[in-house]
């Protein structure tokens, strides 16, 4: 008889997969390929909220130096469970980067930085490799 794999194991492996090398994709005639690299920063702390000035700080003091040549911040509105096993539903910004050189030491010091600043239990990073045109 199989068993199923436990989720508390598969979860885990499934976070270490994301953190592999990306492969190369095949990119079209005038395209190179990138990779796209995207945060989730909850707003909630243990004393309120991350305010507008403190997040436009944060990302200058600490993005803006690892990535000058551009970043896209969008609003949104999430609900993730924390490690209580409680549903926590919470404003956020969305950090999205495109590169093709990025510092491997940038994104875990990022989110280093806003966890701690911030006292968060966690940031959400999304990779993929994509083509860029024009």
């Amino acid at each position: 008889m199989i068993r199923p794999i436990p989720p508390c194991l598969l979860l885990p492996a499934l976070l270490l997969a994301g953190c592999a090398s990306l492969p190369p994709i095949p990119c079209r005639s005038g395209e190179r390929a990138v990779v796209v690299e995207t945060l989730y920063f909850g707003t909630a702390t243990p004393d309120g909220r991350v305010s507008a000035a403190d997040w436009q700080d944060f990302l200058a003091r600490e993005v803006t130096p690892r990535f000058p040549q551009g970043l896209t911040v969008s609003e949104a509105s999430g609900q993730w469970r924390g490690a209580g096993g409680r549903i926590i539903q919470e404003a956020t910004h969305v950090l999205t980067l495109v590169t093709a050189d990025a510092d491997e030491a940038a994104l875990p010091a990022i989110i280093t930085a806003y966890r701690t600043r911030f006292r968060q239990e966690a940031v959400l990073r999304v990779h993929h490799a994509a083509c860029l045109a024009g």
